[in-house]
C-alpha cells in the first residue's frame, strides 16, 4: 500500500509522537515500506539573532539533533523495519513538504496538538502541511489535549 512513510517528530515535544509514532510503525509493518523518520532543527529567523551565537553553533545542533534522532530510533522504533534517519534545518512545514517530494514519500504521519488561538490565525504546521503537501496526510490527534 505505501512505499515511503515520513514520520515527522519533535524531539523536545513527545506529544508530536506519543500517538503518530504507534501508528506510523504499523502502517510501515503493513506495507513493507520505508520508514523516514525527521526532526526539524528550527532556524533563527531573522539573520541578525545568528550573529549572536557562536560560528560553528549550527554545526554542533545538527550534530547533536543527529544523535538524538538515532537514539530515538533506536529506542522507539522495532528492528524488523527499515529507517532513514532526516535531521532537517528551517522552517517545520516547509522542511517537511520538501522531504516529502525528494524522497518521493506515498504518506506523511504527524501528531498534532488542541490548537491554541493563536493557531487558528496562522495554522500550526499540521493544518499546512495536509493544505500544500502531494501526497497522503494522516494526522494523529493527541487525545490528551
Amino acid at each position: 500500500m505505501f512505499e515511503h512513510i515520513l514520520l515527522a517528530v519533535d524531539l523536545e515535544s513527545e506529544d508530536s509522537w506519543r500517538k503518530a509514532l504507534p501508528v506510523a510503525v504499523s502502517y510501515a509493518e503493513q506495507s513493507g515500506a520505508t520508514l523516514h523518520v525527521m526532526t526539524v532543527v528550527p532556524d533563527f529567523g531573522m539573520s541578525i539573532v545568528g550573529s549572536f551565537f557562536p560560528k560553528d553553533y549550527e554545526e554542533k545542533v545538527m550534530k547533536e539533533a543527529n544523535r538524538r534522532l538515532h537514539e530515538f530510533v533506536k529506542e522507539k522504533i522495532p528492528t524488523g523495519i527499515k529507517v532513514q534517519h532526516i535531521v532537517s534545518h528551517g522552517t517545520a512545514y516547509e522542511e517537511i513538504l520538501h522531504m516529502q517530494g525528494k524522497l518521493k514519500c506515498d504518506l506523511i504521519v504527524m501528531g498534532a496538538h488542541r490548537p491554541k488561538m493563536q493557531d487558528y490565525l496562522l495554522g500550526p504546521n499540521a493544518a499546512r502541511v495536509v493544505r500544500h503537501a502531494n501526497c497522503s496526510v494522516l494526522v494523529v490527534r493527541d487525545e490528551a489535549d
